[in-house]
Protein backbone atom coordinates (compact mmCIF):
# COMPACT_ATOMS: atom_id res chain seq x y z
CA UNK A 1 0.00 0.00 0.00
CA UNK A 2 1.33 3.24 -1.09
CA UNK A 3 1.67 6.14 0.34
CA UNK A 4 -1.63 8.75 -0.48
CA UNK A 5 -1.19 11.77 -2.64
CA UNK A 6 -1.87 14.91 -0.31
CA UNK A 7 -2.07 18.70 0.19
CA UNK A 8 1.44 20.04 -0.48
CA UNK A 9 1.59 21.44 3.20
CA UNK A 10 0.96 17.95 4.47
CA UNK A 11 3.77 16.38 3.17
CA UNK A 12 5.87 16.32 6.07
CA UNK A 13 2.90 14.36 8.09
CA UNK A 14 2.52 12.05 4.90
CA UNK A 15 6.09 10.98 5.08
CA UNK A 16 6.32 10.44 8.88
CA UNK A 17 2.92 8.41 9.03
CA UNK A 18 4.38 6.17 6.39
CA UNK A 19 7.79 5.83 7.51
CA UNK A 20 9.20 4.49 11.06
CA UNK A 21 6.89 6.34 13.03
CA UNK A 22 3.34 4.91 11.55
CA UNK A 23 4.35 1.51 11.77
CA UNK A 24 5.67 2.22 15.26
CA UNK A 25 1.88 3.02 15.54
CA UNK A 26 0.66 0.16 13.74
CA UNK A 27 2.95 -2.14 15.41
CA UNK A 28 1.32 -1.25 18.87
CA UNK A 29 -2.00 -1.30 17.63
CA UNK A 30 -3.11 -3.56 20.24
CA UNK A 31 -1.90 -2.07 23.26
CA UNK A 32 -3.09 1.33 22.17
CA UNK A 33 -6.71 -0.05 21.23
CA UNK A 34 -6.20 -0.95 25.31
CA UNK A 35 -4.63 2.69 26.27
CA UNK A 36 -7.26 4.90 24.95
CA UNK A 37 -10.41 2.98 24.99
CA UNK A 38 -11.91 4.88 27.25
CA UNK A 39 -11.50 7.91 24.65
CA UNK A 40 -13.86 6.27 22.48
CA UNK A 41 -15.73 5.28 25.35
CA UNK A 42 -16.38 8.95 26.02
CA UNK A 43 -16.32 10.26 22.70
CA UNK A 44 -19.22 7.78 21.69
CA UNK A 45 -21.59 8.84 24.59
CA UNK A 46 -20.93 12.59 23.69
CA UNK A 47 -21.57 12.34 19.82
CA UNK A 48 -25.30 10.52 20.62
CA UNK A 49 -24.47 7.59 17.66
CA UNK A 50 -27.82 6.38 16.67
CA UNK A 51 -28.34 3.05 14.89
CA UNK A 52 -28.19 3.38 10.48
CA UNK A 53 -25.90 6.24 10.82
CA UNK A 54 -23.55 7.50 8.38
CA UNK A 55 -19.78 8.54 9.96
CA UNK A 56 -16.49 9.46 8.63
CA UNK A 57 -14.48 8.58 11.04
CA UNK A 58 -11.30 10.86 10.34
CA UNK A 59 -7.58 9.65 11.48
CA UNK A 60 -8.39 6.39 12.34
CA UNK A 61 -4.91 5.16 12.27
CA UNK A 62 -5.56 1.12 12.52
CA UNK A 63 -9.14 0.99 13.11
CA UNK A 64 -10.48 0.57 16.88
CA UNK A 65 -12.31 3.36 17.18
CA UNK A 66 -13.97 2.54 13.68
CA UNK A 67 -15.01 -0.66 15.04
CA UNK A 68 -15.94 0.85 18.08
CA UNK A 69 -18.26 3.19 16.04
CA UNK A 70 -19.76 0.43 14.27
CA UNK A 71 -20.84 -1.79 17.24
CA UNK A 72 -22.86 2.02 17.68
CA UNK A 73 -24.34 2.22 14.59
CA UNK A 74 -25.28 -1.51 14.26
CA UNK A 75 -26.21 -3.04 10.77
CA UNK A 76 -27.81 -0.72 8.99
CA UNK A 77 -24.87 2.46 9.23
CA UNK A 78 -22.29 2.48 7.75
CA UNK A 79 -18.34 4.06 8.74
CA UNK A 80 -15.97 5.28 6.71
CA UNK A 81 -12.16 5.08 8.11
CA UNK A 82 -9.63 7.91 6.58
CA UNK A 83 -6.15 8.05 7.56
CA UNK A 84 -2.35 8.85 5.66
CA UNK A 85 -0.88 5.90 7.03
CA UNK A 86 -0.81 3.27 5.18
CA UNK A 87 1.35 0.88 7.62
CA UNK A 88 -1.96 1.65 10.06
CA UNK A 89 -4.38 1.33 7.57
CA UNK A 90 -2.72 -2.32 6.55
CA UNK A 91 -3.21 -3.10 10.51
CA UNK A 92 -6.79 -2.18 9.76
CA UNK A 93 -8.11 -4.08 7.43
CA UNK A 94 -6.38 -7.11 8.32
CA UNK A 95 -8.12 -6.11 11.69
CA UNK A 96 -11.99 -5.81 10.38
CA UNK A 97 -14.58 -8.40 11.49
CA UNK A 98 -15.96 -10.66 9.36
CA UNK A 99 -19.34 -8.31 7.83
CA UNK A 100 -18.75 -5.40 9.93
CA UNK A 101 -20.26 -1.88 8.30
CA UNK A 102 -16.46 -0.62 7.95
CA UNK A 103 -14.53 0.90 5.14
CA UNK A 104 -10.84 1.96 5.10
CA UNK A 105 -9.91 4.78 2.66
CA UNK A 106 -6.40 5.62 2.23
CA UNK A 107 -5.89 9.36 1.62
CA UNK A 108 -5.51 13.17 3.00
CA UNK A 109 -8.80 14.64 3.92
CA UNK A 110 -7.59 17.45 3.07
CA UNK A 111 -8.43 17.06 -0.21
CA UNK A 112 -10.06 13.67 -0.93
CA UNK A 113 -13.40 14.40 -2.91
CA UNK A 114 -15.69 12.87 -0.46
CA UNK A 115 -19.15 12.17 -2.37
CA UNK A 116 -21.17 15.45 -0.87
CA UNK A 117 -23.93 14.74 1.56
CA UNK A 118 -22.88 11.63 2.79
CA UNK A 119 -22.01 11.31 6.63
CA UNK A 120 -24.24 12.20 9.73
CA UNK A 121 -21.19 12.31 11.79
CA UNK A 122 -17.95 13.61 11.44
CA UNK A 123 -15.85 11.80 14.08
CA UNK A 124 -12.15 11.61 15.56
CA UNK A 125 -10.21 10.34 18.51
CA UNK A 126 -6.74 12.62 18.14
CA UNK A 127 -6.72 12.87 14.25
CA UNK A 128 -7.42 16.18 13.53
CA UNK A 129 -4.52 17.95 14.87
CA UNK A 130 -2.45 17.27 12.57
CA UNK A 131 -3.39 19.39 9.12
CA UNK A 132 -1.35 22.26 8.47
CA UNK A 133 -4.21 24.11 7.29
CA UNK A 134 -7.10 22.85 8.77
CA UNK A 135 -9.76 25.15 7.71
CA UNK A 136 -9.15 24.15 4.77
CA UNK A 137 -9.15 20.49 5.91
CA UNK A 138 -12.52 20.37 7.91
CA UNK A 139 -14.13 22.66 4.62
CA UNK A 140 -13.56 19.57 3.06
CA UNK A 141 -14.77 17.46 5.15
CA UNK A 142 -18.04 19.48 6.12
CA UNK A 143 -19.23 19.16 2.06
CA UNK A 144 -19.17 15.97 2.77
CA UNK A 145 -21.65 16.04 6.03
CA UNK A 146 -25.69 16.06 5.69
CA UNK A 147 -27.04 19.34 6.27
CA UNK A 148 -28.22 17.55 9.41
CA UNK A 149 -24.70 16.58 10.25
CA UNK A 150 -22.72 16.82 13.63
CA UNK A 151 -19.43 16.64 14.54
CA UNK A 152 -17.60 15.21 17.81
CA UNK A 153 -13.69 14.72 18.38
CA UNK A 154 -10.80 14.29 21.36
CA UNK A 155 -8.03 16.41 20.96
CA UNK A 156 -5.41 17.48 23.68
CA UNK A 157 -5.40 19.96 26.12
CA UNK A 158 -2.16 21.87 27.10
CA UNK A 159 1.29 19.76 27.25
CA UNK A 160 1.35 21.31 31.38
CA UNK A 161 -1.94 19.36 32.16
CA UNK A 162 -1.31 16.09 30.74
CA UNK A 163 1.29 13.92 32.97
CA UNK A 164 0.33 11.44 30.38
CA UNK A 165 2.51 12.87 27.99
CA UNK A 166 5.05 14.81 30.21
CA UNK A 167 6.09 12.28 33.47
CA UNK A 168 8.31 10.65 31.24
CA UNK A 169 9.37 13.49 28.60
CA UNK A 170 10.93 15.40 31.79
CA UNK A 171 12.65 12.53 33.60
CA UNK A 172 14.43 11.97 29.38
CA UNK A 173 15.37 15.13 29.22
CA UNK A 174 17.55 14.78 32.04
CA UNK A 175 19.78 12.45 29.91
CA UNK A 176 19.17 14.41 26.30
CA UNK A 177 18.68 18.15 25.16
CA UNK A 178 14.81 19.43 24.95
CA UNK A 179 13.73 18.92 21.00
CA UNK A 180 13.30 21.89 19.40
CA UNK A 181 10.33 24.32 20.35
CA UNK A 182 6.64 23.36 18.39
CA UNK A 183 4.63 26.80 17.61
CA UNK A 184 1.61 26.48 19.12
CA UNK A 185 -0.48 26.18 15.54
CA UNK A 186 1.79 23.79 14.15
CA UNK A 187 0.73 20.25 13.19
CA UNK A 188 1.23 17.82 16.15
CA UNK A 189 -0.81 16.59 19.38
CA UNK A 190 -1.35 19.84 21.14
CA UNK A 191 -1.97 21.78 18.01
CA UNK A 192 -5.85 21.80 18.89
CA UNK A 193 -5.11 22.77 22.50
CA UNK A 194 -6.48 26.41 22.57
CA UNK A 195 -9.90 26.83 22.95
CA UNK A 196 -9.88 30.31 20.90
CA UNK A 197 -8.28 28.82 18.08
CA UNK A 198 -10.29 25.61 17.49
CA UNK A 199 -13.37 27.66 17.36
CA UNK A 200 -12.03 29.60 15.39
CA UNK A 201 -10.94 26.57 12.49
CA UNK A 202 -14.48 25.23 13.21
CA UNK A 203 -15.98 28.69 12.39
CA UNK A 204 -13.69 29.64 9.08
CA UNK A 205 -14.74 25.60 7.79
CA UNK A 206 -18.43 26.60 8.38
CA UNK A 207 -19.44 25.01 11.66
CA UNK A 208 -21.98 25.85 14.17
CA UNK A 209 -23.03 25.66 17.23
CA UNK A 210 -19.43 25.05 19.01
CA UNK A 211 -19.05 23.14 22.26
CA UNK A 212 -15.81 22.45 24.09
CA UNK A 213 -15.85 20.28 27.06
CA UNK A 214 -13.01 19.67 29.42
CA UNK A 215 -12.46 15.57 30.18
CA UNK A 216 -10.04 15.11 32.80
CA UNK A 217 -9.15 11.06 32.37
CA UNK A 218 -6.94 8.42 33.90
CA UNK A 219 -4.89 6.35 31.57
CA UNK A 220 -3.16 3.57 32.37
CA UNK A 221 -0.08 3.27 30.91
CA UNK A 222 1.02 0.15 31.95
CA UNK A 223 -2.69 -1.08 30.46
CA UNK A 224 -2.47 -3.56 33.49
CA UNK A 225 0.62 -5.17 32.17
CA UNK A 226 3.44 -3.43 35.29
CA UNK A 227 5.88 -1.22 35.46
CA UNK A 228 8.10 -3.07 32.88
CA UNK A 229 5.23 -2.45 30.15
CA UNK A 230 4.90 1.32 31.41
CA UNK A 231 8.03 1.87 30.77
CA UNK A 232 8.77 -0.08 27.39
CA UNK A 233 5.11 2.19 26.29
CA UNK A 234 7.32 5.37 26.84
CA UNK A 235 10.42 4.35 25.21
CA UNK A 236 8.74 2.92 22.09
CA UNK A 237 6.28 6.01 21.40
CA UNK A 238 5.41 9.49 22.35
CA UNK A 239 7.41 12.18 22.81
CA UNK A 240 9.84 10.34 25.27
CA UNK A 241 10.56 8.13 22.42
CA UNK A 242 10.71 11.33 19.93
CA UNK A 243 13.24 12.84 22.47
CA UNK A 244 15.69 9.63 22.55
CA UNK A 245 15.74 8.97 18.98
CA UNK A 246 19.26 8.62 17.75
CA UNK A 247 20.54 8.18 20.90
CA UNK A 248 23.55 5.56 22.05
CA UNK A 249 21.70 2.04 23.80
CA UNK A 250 23.20 3.66 26.95
CA UNK A 251 21.65 6.54 26.99
CA UNK A 252 18.37 5.21 26.24
CA UNK A 253 18.90 2.49 29.37
CA UNK A 254 19.35 5.99 31.76
CA UNK A 255 17.03 7.38 30.30
CA UNK A 256 14.68 4.14 30.74
CA UNK A 257 15.66 4.38 34.76
CA UNK A 258 14.77 7.45 35.11
CA UNK A 259 11.33 6.79 33.59
CA UNK A 260 10.81 4.37 35.90
CA UNK A 261 11.76 6.46 39.12
CA UNK A 262 9.33 8.77 37.28
CA UNK A 263 6.68 6.52 37.19
CA UNK A 264 7.03 4.89 40.57
CA UNK A 265 4.79 7.36 42.39
CA UNK A 266 1.79 6.69 40.34
CA UNK A 267 1.85 2.48 40.48
CA UNK A 268 -1.23 1.10 41.54
CA UNK A 269 -0.46 -2.46 41.52
CA UNK A 270 0.01 -3.25 38.22
CA UNK A 271 -1.40 -0.59 36.96
CA UNK A 272 0.17 3.32 36.31
CA UNK A 273 -2.46 5.33 35.77
CA UNK A 274 -1.59 9.07 34.55
CA UNK A 275 -3.60 12.49 34.26
CA UNK A 276 -5.11 12.93 30.80
CA UNK A 277 -6.70 16.22 29.90
CA UNK A 278 -8.65 16.34 26.55
CA UNK A 279 -11.63 18.25 25.37
CA UNK A 280 -14.49 16.32 23.58
CA UNK A 281 -15.72 19.26 20.74
CA UNK A 282 -18.77 19.09 19.12
CA UNK A 283 -20.64 21.19 16.74
CA UNK A 284 -23.13 20.94 13.67
CA UNK A 285 -22.79 21.63 9.86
Amino acid sequence: MDAPQGHEKNTDQIAYWNGAGGQRWADRQPVQDILLQPVADLLIERAKIKPGERILDVGCGSGSTSFSFAKAVGSTGHITGVDISAPMLSRAKENTPKGAPVEFILADATVYPFAPDSFDLLASRFGVMFFADPALSFSNMRRAMRRSGRLAFACWREPRENPFFMTALQAVYKHVPKMPPVGPEDPGPFAFASQERVNRILKAAGFSDIAMEPCNLALDVAVGRGMDAAVKSALEIGPAARALADHPPETVAAAAQSVREALAPYAKGQTVPLDAAIWIVTANT
